[in-house]
């Protein structure tokens, strides 16, 4: 991974969430590096989630993916699709939005939770990989 590219990653990400941390995971799809990240909006400052149009709320969370070429660590835009589901089997389509900001490009959507929850996420990356996993949640405020 390029210093650039990581320096603007980091960026992006310390404007993305306010002084709270947040554990990003990664998995190796295909040619890809697919970098994910859920966690609840309260986490966003005001200013941050205005600017993306993401809804602050303790029973709302955002899912962040950003897809970058194993090889060359570049940022990649295969596109991104999905869903999440609650313990009940109820299903959340996710939307997904694009963003772009210099050399890194990630994919942002909000999701519905309610407490002590885990949600099982399918996403699509591209035509032919997919990312599960399970994370749990919790309220907030």
């Amino acid at each position: 991974m390029s210093k650039t590219f990581f320096v603007k990653t980091v960026i992006a990400m310390s404007m993305l969430l306010s002084a709270s941390l947040m554990a990003e995971q990664k998995k190796t799809l295909g040619q890809w590096d697919v970098h994910y990240s859920a966690f609840s909006s309260t986490l966003l400052a005001p200013a941050v989630a205005t600017q993306y149009d993401l809804t602050r709320s303790a029973s709302k969370g955002v899912l962040n993916i950003a897809v970058l070429d194993k090889q060359t660590q570049k940022a990649q835009t295969p596109g991104v699709t999905g869903q999440v589901v609650n313990p009940l089997g109820q299903i959340q389509e996710l939307e997904f939005q694009q963003v772009t900001e210099g050399d890194a490009s990630y994919y942002l959507a909000q999701f519905n939770y309610t407490n002590a929850e885990t949600l099982r996420f399918t996403i699509e990356v591209g035509d032919q990989q997919t990312l599960k996993f399970n994370q749990e949640f919790w309220l907030n405020d």
